[in-house]
């Protein structure tokens, strides 16, 4: 008898009347909120200007979700293409599956599009949004959670999964392999906002740490899971997926801090633009206001010299009758 465990929900999905609200849907949507709102603080800060990050969201999250789409269907292809299975549910993005590095990857297509169209550099814009995605991939998690997936193996731990039965799987209780990445997720982006803060990272090197530290954590959660994927020398096709971009963003991270060391001083052409423009014309009211008041102090004296002059005059012509 099991003495504690995470329970499951009933249904991912509830009915508001004839339109179906899905558990998965939800937390892919807040996620991406949350990771369009704390890269926009990031931005600011680095000197942008606010709603640039949204504005290149529209183009990276469209861009993102295909790809992760697209490298799920790909990598898991015998669940729609093979005998019996109908290749419609492909498009069924809804019912779960997408691949963090299929939407990274074009994720990055329709960002370098959005920042190419605004004249900004791509890695300044990777470094603001990077802990953002961590955080978005902690909460898109639970999503997992909803439609009782990619859950590891069998298990009695007091934090054990409680699966029921259902199509591809068996009632039990299994490693909550959604909750141990999830947490993890949150710990890569405390540990960018970190090290970005104490060394001034910049030029795509704390998107590069984002990367290798999610990496590192998805290879040995990947290993725990138990749901069908193709292997590899033994090893699950995400695992060497994890272990290649490791090494490429751990390289790349090397390689840039010798070739550009340091952070970009301007990272939106515009915002520098108009923070000249505002420098301007906040010296140009200073110097109107210096003038104004030396043409008062001038304008002022004359005539109380004057006034002075008249009531002496009158004071003596006064003096002079009496």
């Amino acid at each position: 008898m099991d003495l504690a465990y995470i329970p499951s929900p009933s249904t991912g999905v509830i009915h508001l009347g004839p339109i179906p609200l899905r558990g998965y849907a939800f937390c892919i949507i807040i996620g991406v909120f949350v990771a369009v709102w704390y890269g926009n603080r990031r931005w600011i800060a680095r000197g942008g200007t606010a709603g640039t990050v949204a504005d290149i969201a529209v183009w990276a999250v469209p861009f993102g979700l295909v790809g992760g789409r697209l490298y799920h269907v790909i990598t898991d292809y015998q669940l729609y293409f093979s005998e019996g299975e109908n290749w419609v549910d492909a498009f069924k993005i809804w019912e779960g599956g997408l691949g963090i590095w299929g939407a990274i990857a074009l994720g990055a297509v329709g960002a370098w599009i959005g920042c190419r169209r605004r004249g900004i550099p791509l890695p300044a814009y990777a470094d603001a949004i990077a802990p953002g995605i961590a955080l978005a991939q902690a909460i898109g998690r639970w999503g997992n959670w909803f439609n009782q997936e990619l859950y590891g193996r069998p298990t009695d731990l007091p934090w054990a999964l409680k699966i029921t039965e259902g199509a591809n799987r068996e009632a039990g209780t299994y490693h909550p392999t959604f909750l141990y990445e999830s947490l993890w997720c949150i710990g890569v982006a405390l540990l960018v906002v970190w090290a970005d803060r104490r060394f001034k990272l910049g030029h795509g090197r704390a998107f590069a740490l984002y990367v290798a530290a999610y990496c590192a954590g998805r290879g040995w959660i990947e290993y725990m899971r138990v749901d069908e994927a193709h292997h590899v020398l033994g090893l699950r096709l995400n695992v060497w997926t994890a272990i290649v971009v490791f090494l490429l963003a751990v390289t790349y991270i090397v390689v840039s801090s010798r070739l550009r060391p340091g952070r970009e001083e301007i990272v939106e052409p515009k915002a520098e633009k108009k923070a000249e423009e505002k420098e301007e014309k906040v010296e140009g009211l200073e110097k109107a206001g210096e003038s104004d008041a030396s043409a008062d102090t001038e304008s002022g004296t004359a005539p109380d010299a004057v006034d002075l002059g008249k009531d002496g005059k009158d004071v003596e012509h006064g003096a002079g009758k009496s």
